[in-house]
């Protein structure tokens, strides 16, 4: 510890939020690629959907070329349009809401909870018996900073109120609740929502630098995911051909997009999900490590219970000074990050609905909040340096 923090600050090697971990076996599965047949729409993209939707607990996965595409893509298969009206969490990426919005139908936020900082279930509950049945139509939950919403209750809501769910579990692959039987449950597993969808960006549990993935049961969305993420085109061998014109032939049957991956981000995604499970525990020690650092001090943080499995995307602490905080720690080289603003105050969308009312928990949790640094690869020394930096600044 002492060495680290004597080193001179220009020569000290940065420590930003997140970080993708590459080894050896990465390269030489992309290499393998290069050297292949198939750069794009190949085999290697099978392999990752087949393997993925193993690791989640799923019946289908559909690869897609990022999380915003996974969420568009959602939303088209489930029938979105100027009429639909849906309700996500104000503390997430703007895709959350955005992919409503790409399809023409309505967002409308809710407040968190307190504690898990996802969509709080009281206050959705809420908002749906305050409005006429059939007002909203879906939800998007999100798995915030890798804390599961416990979905076996959010269906339970849903269904009484007919709203389909898209779980934005982005932050959380390999991450799990357990349910009223005792029963554990993996973020998008497709057993309690139609959808759920996650990302391989960098700083991502899964790195293949872009990329996305979408998880269902639903054998008939996943086939119309797979037409939609081609153009809506389908080809031969497909029972939906209306003509078969000879061995050529293919159909545009809807206005899909070109929202493909790669074979070579796909088999990137293959050897990272094998090392998947190894990054998920390295992050739960890091985690453990901030938490036992930060106890008795004046910086909030939150254990969670022994019933779910937290997935640690990010390590949120709340502290008072968060600006002056941040700022010094920047000075060290240390690059927290701020997740999120919260999206209902974002200029786009207070212009969609002025009249949109304060959600006073998540400006609050806003004021305070800062991520510290949470990926694999961070080292003991490393970790060290940051906890003793956010203590002496949070004073």
């Amino acid at each position: 510890m002492k060495i680290f923090q004597s080193m001179d600050i220009k020569t000290r090697k940065a420590i930003p939020y997140g970080r993708q971990s590459i080894t050896e076996c990465d390269i030489k599965a992309v290499v393998e690629v290069l050297n292949a047949d198939y750069l794009t729409t190949g085999p290697k993209v099978n392999e990752f959907e087949e393997k993925f939707a193993e690791y989640v607990g799923s019946k289908y996965a559909v690869a897609v070329a990022n999380g915003t595409a996974a969420l568009h893509l959602s939303a088209l298969a489930l029938d979105v349009n100027e009429k639909s009206k849906v309700i996500t969490s104000t503390i997430t990426f703007v895709a959350s809401a955005n992919c409503i919005r790409y399809c023409g139908g309505h967002v409308e936020f809710c407040d968190i909870d307190p504690e898990t900082k996802t969509l709080d279930l009281k206050k959705l509950k809420v908002i749906l018996e305050s409005a006429p049945k059939g007002t909203y139509q879906g939800v998007v939950p999100v798995d915030f900073a890798g804390f599961p919403v416990h979905m076996e209750k959010l269906k339970e809501l849903a269904n009484q109120h007919g709203l389909w769910i898209i779980e934005d579990a982005c932050h959380a692959p390999g991450g799990w609740f357990t349910d009223s039987k005792g029963k554990e449950h993996k973020c998008g597993n497709g057993k309690f929502a139609e959808l759920a969808i996650f990302s391989f960006h960098p700083v991502k549990h899964i790195a293949c630098g872009e990329g996305g993935m979408i998880t269902t049961d639903d054998e008939l969305l996943y086939n119309k995911l797979k037409q939609l993420r081609t153009h809506g085109m389908v080809y031969q061998g497909d029972e939906r051909l209306t003509e078969n014109h000879g061995n050529w032939y293919m159909e545009m049957q809807d206005l899909g997009y070109n929202y493909r991956i790669p074979d070579i981000l796909c088999a990137l995604g293959v050897t990272q999900l094998e090392k998947a499970d190894a990054g998920l525990e390295r992050r739960r020690g890091i985690a453990a490590r901030y938490d036992e650092a930060f106890q008795n001090t004046r910086i909030k943080i939150n254990v969670p219970p022994s019933d779910i499995g937290h997935a640690y995307h990010l390590y949120v602490v709340e502290v008072e000074n968060r600006k002056e905080l941040y700022d010094a720690l920047r000075e060290d080289k240390i690059y927290a990050q701020i997740h999120y603003v919260p999206v209902h105050i974002m200029p786009y969308y207070k212009s969609l609905n002025p009249n949109q009312a304060s959600l006073p928990l998540a400006e609050e949790y806003y004021k305070r909040c800062i991520s510290l640094p949470m990926y694999p690869t961070l080292t003991a020394e490393e970790q060290a340096f940051v906890i003793n930096k956010v203590i002496e600044y949070s004073n």
